[in-house]
């Protein structure tokens, strides 16, 4: 743990060195892998409006929220959005949000937030999510997310279903005259945590 500089300053190297907010959900998006999330989406909508920077999901159906803010003042705007002021209708079971070194203290967070400071390159968890901020509500506007998110891919991947897309190894086997291609595992084989009954995060 390291002592946080004053609100408002940044250190020397996030200075020089200015992030975008595309490359700071950029970084997200790999953090919340890291984190073992097993499906991570990014500037994504749903139904209440809300559209995270990148929410992640591990076994048991556990989100995880990263919103990234590039400068002070996004952050303390970020406070009026409907979705901030009725936390029980937003997403994530943990939230967090990312930023540059030294720019929010812990004491700036809302309620159970997370902080998570890009210093050096890398990111560094300074203050731990609650786990149990999603509601009912919340939970449905994630499957709201979830399900358009696939819609979207079904509507890409026309003309097949996604039911389809997904047993394309199943045709891999019948080009392949009854065997799969070297190198690739049947579907079944597939590591997927959402299908192991341990319901541990």
């Amino acid at each position: 743990m390291f002592l946080l500089p004053e609100a408002g300053r940044q250190d020397p190297e996030a200075r020089a060195q200015p992030m975008t907010h595309a490359q700071l959900v950029e970084k997200a998006v790999r953090w919340l892998r890291s984190y073992r999330c097993g499906v991570v989406l990014s500037e994504q909508a749903c139904v209440s409006g809300e559209m995270p920077d990148a929410i992640g999901w591990k076994r048991a159906c556990h989100s995880v929220l990263v919103e990234c803010k590039v400068t002070r003042s996004d952050f303390l705007a970020d406070r009026a959005k409907p979705f901030r002021l009725k936390p029980e209708q937003a997403v994530g079971c943990e939230r967090f949000y990312l930023v540059p070194a030294g720019m929010v203290r812990c004491e700036d967070l809302p309620t159970g937030w997370g902080l998570l400071e890009l210093r050096r390159g890398r990111i560094e968890m300074t203050h731990a999510s609650a786990k149990n901020l999603r509601s009912a509500s919340g939970f449905r506007c994630e499957m709201n997310l979830l399900l358009a998110s696939l819609r979207r891919v079904e509507v890409r991947v026309e003309p097949q279903s996604i039911t389809d897309f997904l047993k394309w190894k199943n045709r891999m086997v019948e080009y392949n005259r009854g065997a799969l291609p070297e190198g690739l595992a049947p579907a079944e084989e597939e590591a997927n945590v959402f299908l192991e009954a341990d319901l541990t995060l």
